[in-house]
């Protein structure tokens, strides 16, 4: 019987996003695909050192414990077969349990995003980020920092994933608003739609099928825990709680910080990942957590 991934948790992600592929992919950019491909076959005995979302792929793991099977994470990637050898030996070395692998040889990842039905794509190259989301995918561009310290041994009895609100959770409108005519502009416009519920933004399918997992647990400690962690505040709070309300969705923490900086937060809800589209709250907090920037639509950029 074929295996069906429609009641999982699928997270595709890519062998630089799960694993430190920096110099590879310098090699790539200076000296072209065939010294990339000649660097990976020579040293493709050599593991790879964790990358920004390794803590997260190998907390996820967790989920799938105890007879249950919520998740699955697959490798998506522009290598070709030949050349993908090291990243596997990688995944057997630290032992993750990744089984199942799209690679496209260089081509576009975004149709296969559907076909493997993905939830979430993580990524660090920005053209298959916007592509995803362009697509309609929840798709984050993986931040690494070198002060960031990425522990493989390091274990996680609980997930915790952090989110940004307007063009994240929600869609951009009200973003949109706050761009082109301000803050005043946004706080009237906020209140007088305080009870219509914000449209959906590219994460909010995430969401859901995250508090579906979270309800599974009814007597035993949830293995994931959520935060809202957005620049809003009172009143504009009001429309963000109605519409979580309506989606009958859960979200453990909130925080409405009206322009306090958001970093200091996550690192106290200790967030395994960050999902922003700002890049002035995406910086400060990559260097205290693992983020992911989550770019606009390009039909929907915001000028």
């Amino acid at each position: 019987m074929a295996l069906i991934l429609d009641d999982k948790l699928v997270v595709g992600i890519s062998s630089r996003a799960l694993f430190d592929l920096e110099e590879e992919n310098r090699i790539f950019d200076q000296e072209g695909l065939e010294a990339y491909s000649q660097h990976q076959l020579e040293h493709e005995n050599d593991i790879l050192k964790p990358g920004t979302a390794f803590p997260l792929i190998k907390a996820l793991h967790n989920l799938n414990k105890e007879g249950r099977y919520s998740t699955e994470i697959i490798i998506m990637s522009k290598n070709s077969a030949d050349t993908s050898l090291r990243i596997f030996n990688s995944i057997d070395h630290y032992g993750l349990k990744i089984s199942r692998a799209a690679l496209v040889g260089g081509k576009s990842i975004v149709p296969y995003l559907a076909a493997f039905r993905t939830d979430l794509f993580l990524s660090a190259n920005e053209l298959d980020v916007q592509e995803a989301i362009n697509a309609n995918f929840a798709a984050g561009l993986i931040c690494s920092h070198s002060n960031l310290p990425i522990d493989p041994n390091k274990e996680i009895n609980q997930i915790r994933i952090a989110f940004d609100g307007d063009a994240v959770l929600f869609s951009d409108e009200a973003e949109r608003i706050y761009q082109q005519c301000g803050l005043e502009a946004f706080t009237e416009h906020e209140q007088a739609n305080a009870k219509k519920p914000l449209p959906e933004g590219p994460f909010a399918k995430l969401l859901k099928t995250i508090s579906i997992i979270q309800n599974e647990f009814p007597n035993e400690p949830v293995p994931i825990r959520t935060a809202l962690v957005t620049a809003r505040n009172a009143p504009a709070h009001e429309r963000v709680i109605r519409t979580l309300r309506a989606w009958n969705v859960r979200i453990d923490e909130a925080f409405f910080l009206g322009g306090i900086q958001k970093s200091e937060i996550l690192k106290a809800f200790d967030a395994n990942i960050f999902f922003d589209d700002q890049p002035t709250h995406i910086g400060p907090a990559s260097q205290l957590v693992p983020a992911a920037r989550v770019p606009y639509r390009k039909n929907n950029a915001i000028e």
